[in-house]
């Protein structure tokens, strides 16, 4: 398997986690799961960088 296709797959895999853990958010924003603010503020930020590297590892998987 290449380099490429690696990137691609953790592409793949940080966007589909930052897609559960936003639905975490929602989730607990309207009181369904428990947790605070700062769970709250910790998963959003968590949501930050599982986009930053699903974006950073797709652009890298098109490159020569």
């Amino acid at each position: 398997m290449s380099l490429r296709n690696i990137q691609a797959f953790i592409a793949l895999g940080s966007l589909l986690g930052a897609l559960f853990v936003a639905r975490v958010v929602v989730k607990i924003y309207k009181g369904e799961m428990p947790g605070g603010e700062f769970l709250v503020l910790y998963l959003r930020m968590l949501l930050g960088f599982l986009f930053a590297a699903a974006i950073t590892f797709g652009f890298y998987s098109f490159l020569p």
